[in-house]
């Protein structure tokens, strides 16, 4: 019987630049894409990066108060990276708005922009249709578990299951509603849907009476998803159909903005 082949551990690719700036900037995402907690053992096989460098570039950004040593002699990331997180926001904000706009007058509904920030969906943007207002759970700040929104689902859909089922095993399933999926396994089959349709949908599992449909904005590397939001009597099937273009129009739009690259 063949033996399976071992992966090999991810690559460090050469960019122009300062490579220790590089590195640093690689082992933040890593503890970012572990749910904000890490350990030295799991940043080797993470970043490809040889111990000695792990831990000269770590004993750095904690001295500079980015990265924090836990009791449990993990790393975590700091609250000091909270300012540069609240800055880009605002900047990611305006720069996404002509865009949410050109989609609300499309749609005549509120359409909102949120991230996956550590293990939750925050919501970074919004702009309202004004003639069909209503006070939503997609305000802008609102941090809310991803297994009950429609952003969640897009922007984990391309997510491997290893980390979906990480995440969920951190945050908890919490029934929102009686209509929220609770289970790993429910959960995981909504997100081979959202694969299939290519878009992902919020049967009121976050907010009774509210229906939402997203899309991710196409980037391997930045989980940013635009949603559509309105009351159950006004987002029928048809409206969904009807909302797909303009949705993956902006959100291609925000792509392009951003520079993202996937």
């Amino acid at each position: 019987m063949a033996v399976p082949a071992t992966p090999d551990p991810p690559q460090v690719r050469p960019r122009p630049g300062v490579q220790s700036l590089d590195r640093a900037f690689l082992i933040l995402e890593a503890i970012a894409d572990a749910g904000g907690v890490i350990t030295l053992s799991r940043l080797a096989p993470d970043t490809g990066l040889p111990l000695p460098t792990i831990h000269r570039l770590i004993r750095t950004l904690v001295d500079l108060g980015y990265v924090r040593q836990e009791p449990s002699r993990e790393y975590s990331l700091a609250p000091k990276l909270m300012r540069l997180g609240e800055v880009t926001s605002r900047r990611l904000a305006a720069w996404a708005r002509p865009h949410l706009e050109r989609a609300v007058a499309a749609l005549g509904e509120s359409v909102n922009l949120a991230t996956l920030d550590g293990d939750h969906i925050v919501y970074v943007a919004q702009t309202m249709a004004s003639k069909n207002s209503m006070r939503m759970f997609t305000e802008v700040g609102r941090r809310v578990d991803a297994h009950a929104t429609a952003v969640g689902k897009a922007v984990l859909a391309d997510v491997s299951a290893e980390e979906v089922r990480a995440l969920l095993r951190r945050t908890g399933m919490s029934r929102q509603t009686e209509h929220t999926i609770v289970t790993p396994e429910g959960f995981m089959m909504e997100l081979e849907l959202t694969r299939a349709r290519g878009y992902a949908l919020d049967n009121q599992e976050q907010e009774v009476g509210v229906r939402c449909v997203a899309i991710e904005v196409p980037d391997s590397d930045h989980r940013l998803a635009l949603s559509m939001s309105g009351p159950l009597s006004r987002m029928g099937d048809d409206v969904i159909e009807r909302a797909i273009g303009p949705l993956r129009e902006a959100a291609e739009g925000i792509r392009d903005e951003l520079g993202l690259t996937a």
